[in-house]
């Protein structure tokens, strides 16, 4: 029987990220999708600063700025274009990268299983059907069917994940159960390829109009998407139509004559999570474990995390660094963020799908601030709240910053780039690098980790030297996610520091007490 490290059941962007990064890490992955053929079409059209930097760290950075376009403004308009609400998104945010990058989904599909393959460690295969698993007392046995015929043959791993979707085969096959909201609506989703280039000001628009709940957003450069909410008085027939499409699409001055229309579909959008992510040698992870409604444009981005949260712990019991406990806290981590992320989706979700006219006017009542509202901040997400992280810290969880530095004769480069991706200890005082003691030195070589001088003249536009004086510290441990472990006041907590951490994934157990509650990263 073949034997493998993990398999993923599921080639999307989440379970080909994952794939990607085991196998950088040296494990082998065998990757089961049961399409013959990558999906051609849009699907998801929105990636945050953070989710960028997952990308990069999976060597897709000099590909990004091909398929994607930030997006600086998301404006909320009522049904007589007064304007309610602005939000902007910084064009170089804390992770180094755009706060909002609007793309096409095929396009990333295909670099992420390109980067996924360029790894001599991974192995996809498509046309190949889960059937069934077994965890045995080393892994997981499962069997697997081709669509090309034949009989049905076993493959055995020691971790499975499912990232195989929201109708998840790995999810019902560990018999997880679903908690759900109820908060669903019906929306007609229209995807057109421009043919000239056209200015939409703003980039991305959402129309909170009760004769018609509307969103318009870019779906990557040169395309355009537009959601139509369905209507009380409408059915999914009426509404699933081309030249439904088409007649919705007209007040925009979009039709035949100057667009092609790429896609249209009804989809329903759910709130909803698994209530068990993981049972013995088998885990969930993105819409598997959730979903959400798409206004925050999180649901791609909180199966990524998943993937960068999960992957480093998979190392780390795969090369038997931590007991297999430690994977008991991927769960705690990311549940915690993501029905916070749905929470906050669901509360865009009741502004925007008003149908009723009184309602509308008392809702548009409440945001009105004069004719040119203030440019907010895209709202911070929580950060790791309880887990693998010093829990007396206020900066532990949160995500840390990515700034540009100099190597060498070149030009600046993001710091994953020149240092790459693993736990950091990254200061730019020397004092903190003469603090560690030499043991730990050579224990966090051994998990991967390094240190980081960022020394003033190689932090070219101050990121580093910035963060560090604001927040009062002089070194932080940063988790190969990106979250921050813990930090240091001094170089003499610097040793204790290192010292808490390995004692954090020697025990993890202990770390997975009740939840404590932290802010905003």
């Amino acid at each position: 029987m073949e034997s493998w490290d993990v398999a993923v059941v599921g080639l999307g962007p989440v379970g080909g990220v994952l794939a990607a990064l085991l196998g950088r890490r040296g494990h082998r992955v065998l990757v089961l999708e049961r399409h013959e053929a990558p999906y051609p079409l849009p699907r998801a059209v929105h990636f945050d600063g953070e989710v960028a930097r997952i990308l990069q760290s999976c060597g897709l950075g000099d590909d990004l700025a091909e398929i994607s376009e930030p997006a600086d403004v998301y404006e909320w308009r009522s049904g007589t274009g007064a304007v309610l609400l602005r939000f902007g998104g910084r064009p170089i945010g804390l992770s180094g990268w755009p706060d909002t990058n609007m793309f096409c989904q095929p396009a990333l599909e295909a670099r992420i299983e390109a980067a996924a393959t360029r790894q001599p460690t991974v192995e996809i295969r498509r046309g190949i059907s889960l059937v069934d698993l077994a965890d045995v007392e080393d892994g997981v046995v499962m069997t697997v069917a081709s669509a090309a015929g034949g009989d049905p043959e076993q493959v055995q791993a020691r971790y499975v994940v499912g990232c195989d979707g929201a109708n998840s085969t790995v999810r019902d096959l560990i018999g997880s159960t679903v908690t759900d909201l109820g908060f669903f609506y019906d929306w007609l989703i229209v995807d057109v390829l421009l043919h000239e280039p056209r200015v939409f000001d703003p980039t991305n628009l959402q129309v909170c109009d009760p004769a018609r709940p509307t969103t318009v957003v870019s779906g990557g450069p040169g395309r355009r998407r537009w959601e139509f909410m369905r209507l009380p008085s409408e059915t999914l027939d009426e509404l699933d139509d081309e030249a439904r499409a088409w007649a919705l699409l007209e007040p925009w001055d979009v039709t035949p004559a100057t667009a092609t229309l790429e896609r249209h579909a009804v989809y329903r959008f759910h709130a909803r999570w698994a209530d068990q992510w993981r049972r013995g040698h088998v885990l969930l992870a993105g819409d598997a474990a959730h979903q959400m409604p798409p206004f925050a444009g999180q649901g791609m981005c909180s199966g990524l995390r998943d993937a960068a949260n999960l992957a480093w712990k998979l190392d780390l019991v795969l090369r038997g660094r931590s007991p297999d406990v430690l994977l008991d806290a991927y769960e705690r981590e990311r549940e915690q963020n993501v029905r916070a992320v749905i929470d906050f989706s669901m509360s865009l979700g009741q502004v925007i799908c008003v149908t009723d006219t009184g309602e509308a006017v008392e809702r548009d009542a409440l945001f009105a601030g004069g004719d040119e509202p203030e440019l907010q901040a895209v709202p911070p997400l929580p950060g790791v709240t309880t887990g693998v992280i010093a829990s007396d810290d206020p900066l532990a969880g949160q995500l840390f910053v990515q700034g540009r530095i100099t190597d060498g004769d070149g030009p600046p480069r993001l710091l994953d780039d020149v240092v790459g991706t693993g736990w950091r200890l990254v200061t730019t005082d020397a004092a903190a690098i003469a603090a560690v003691p030499g043991e730990s030195h050579t224990w966090f070589e051994g998990e991967g980790g390094a240190l980081v001088l960022v020394e003033d003249d190689r932090d070219v536009d101050g990121t580093y030297r910035g963060w560090f004086a604001e927040h009062g510290v002089v070194a932080v441990v940063q988790r190969p996610d990106f979250s921050i472990f813990g930090a240091a006041r001094t170089p003499a907590e610097v040793g204790p520091m290192l010292a808490a951490l390995r004692s954090a994934l020697d025990d993890p157990a202990r770390l997975l007490s009740p939840t404590p509650t932290r802010g905003p990263r």
